[in-house]
């Protein structure tokens, strides 16, 4: 399974060519826990110099999209290792923010003349519906009034079409073309075909001007929609694609982004963190010339702890047998060996969305705990197949004192069932009310819940009441599930796979039986 999940694949261009520089590219200078979002954030010279000369290495230009958090410095640095630099103007409603960021940029394209080639008044302003398209076009056209290079406006193709009174006051037309975040995704084997028949629908529309395609590219990493799905490949494809296509049909790209922006996380979930040709901690690109690409190139070690927890399952209940000799059933074995064999094939994978998609301390405490209860979950099924015992309810954990088991495996592994039921909940919820962001954490979910599942079938108690709780849960995550696979369609397997587990679940705490104590 490892070794088809870890298949590479070599591209004809890379996506970083030693031959041939990128037109431009954006540039943010942001590392670790530094935000925008911040406004006292500040970045060093030294910082943005260190990037900048990285950058001129592999392409022309970047592109920038404010003066504020250290960027004011960016041009001059640029200059000094031969960048161009499209200059960026935040807009937004504050009026008088907006006149402090035109202004400062103004300066800057006189002080460096020959460096700025452009300036981009406004970013998607349209789009977040923070100024009206004819205060944008009279502010378009006051900056033009004050400098003497090209001026444009950046927004979402669709924004252009609908605002048409913009393309009489700018130079160049400059359109975001994201295949990814359509309102119908494209998949990645066809974005670059749709960044084309965009960009020519465009210059139909808006003839006479050139079109420059300010924004394009496809995440790294992040969650399905539809059927686009974010992955280091698909990322690599798309990218060497497009710049393969705008060689062929001669037009400018700026491709988002030069670095993975952490930051971003925080408004748009994982996937907004990954959109980078470089990584932001190593600063290393993501796919060197001449290697071959793979979702998974750590996928050795990822395989070898794989089948060290299989093993240990295995173990787990061997030793379980040993203090008590007698012979299982068959089925037993089944289901210890289908836990195993599905933990071992996807340990690899949740540790590497555990490590992707845990921002913050809340975001690695949660999706701690479902990965600690996905190890746990396995080892301790086994012993519990093994010893003929049932799984656990909640009211074994959090029933009166004197009611509980006096074994400390019951309790780890009625720990384990509460951790992934709540988490499992958790995000069942967000996908029905906020699922835009929402990561589906389909491999860990599972790791833990076909073991609950194969328990519950084998052992499960004959006698008893069904309790409140568990059947409250099961409710909860079936509807989820149902929502979620119609809201997602059919052609997001992530989707389809997190529903059907937590469709499983739901079965699983819905035949749980609690043994009635009287008093």
């Amino acid at each position: 399974m490892w070794w088809w999940l870890a298949t590479p694949i070599s591209l004809p261009r890379a996506p970083i060519d030693p031959n041939a520089k990128l037109l431009c590219v954006s540039y943010a200078p942001f590392r670790d826990t530094q935000t925008p979002l911040q406004p006292t954030t500040h970045v060093s010279a030294e910082q943005i110099a260190e990037d900048l000369a990285q950058l001129a290495k592999v392409t022309d230009c970047v592109r920038t999209y404010s003066i504020e958090n250290g960027l004011d410095q960016v041009p001059a640095l640029a200059g000094k290792v031969g960048l161009k630099v499209l200059q960026g103007i935040w807009l937004g409603s504050n009026r008088l923010k907006n006149l402090t960021q035109i202004s400062t940029a103004v300066r800057l394209t006189k002080e460096n003349p020959g460096v700025i080639t452009a300036l981009v008044v406004g970013n998607e302003v349209l789009l977040r519906g923070e100024m009206t398209t004819n205060d944008l076009a009279a502010t378009i056209r006051s900056v033009k009034s004050q400098v003497s290079v090209p001026v444009t406006y950046a927004d979402v193709w669709e924004y252009w079409l609908r605002n048409r009174e913009v393309y009489d006051a700018v130079d160049f037309v400059t359109i975001h073309i994201l295949p990814y975040w359509e309102d119908v995704p494209v998949r990645a084997k066809y974005a670059t075909a749709h960044v084309d028949a965009i960009r020519k629908q465009m210059a139909v529309a808006f003839p006479g001007k050139e079109i420059l395609i300010g924004e394009t590219g496809w995440p790294s990493q992040g969650r399905m929609r539809d059927g686009a799905l974010p992955s280091r490949t698909n990322q690599a494809r798309v990218v060497s694609e497009i710049l393969d296509l705008a060689k062929k049909e001669n037009f400018r790209v700026n491709l988002i982004e030069a670095y993975d922006q952490p930051w971003k996380r925080e408004l748009e979930g994982t996937v907004g963190g990954y959109w980078g040709l470089f990584d932001s901690v190593r600063r290393a690109v993501k796919y060197p010339p001449g290697v071959d690409i793979s979702n998974f190139p750590l996928w050795k070690w990822q395989m070898g702890c794989g089948m060290a927890l299989s093993f240990l399952v295995f173990t787990a209940a061997w030793l379980t047998l040993r203090r008590r000799p007698w012979k299982p059933r068959l089925a037993s074995w089944i289901a210890v060996g289908t836990s195993a064999t599905t933990g071992g094939i996807l340990l690899g994978v949740a540790a590497d969305k555990l490590v992707y998609e845990s921002y913050g301390v809340g975001g690695w405490l949660l999706w701690g705990a479902l990965f600690s209860a996905a190890i746990a979950s396995p080892l301790l099924c086994a012993n519990a197949l093994m010893s003929g015992r049932p799984l656990p309810t909640f009211l074994d954990l959090l029933g009166p004192r004197d009611d509980r088991p006096r074994s400390i495996l019951t309790m780890l592994l009625a720990i384990a069932l509460v951790v992934t039921t709540l988490v499992g909940a958790k995000t069942a919820l967000g996908f029905v009310f906020d699922p835009r962001y929402q990561d589906f954490p389909f491999a860990a979910l599972t790791m833990a819940v076909v073991p609950f599942s194969t328990l519950m079938l084998l052992n499960r108690p004959q006698d008893g009441v069904r309790p409140i709780a568990e059947a409250v849960f099961a409710g909860l995550l079936a509807g989820s599930a149902i929502y979620t696979g119609f809201n997602e369609g059919g052609n997001n397997w992530q989707s389809l796979w997190t529903c059907a587990v937590y469709g499983l679940l739901a079965l699983t705490l819905w035949r749980a039986r609690a043994v009635q104590i009287l008093k």
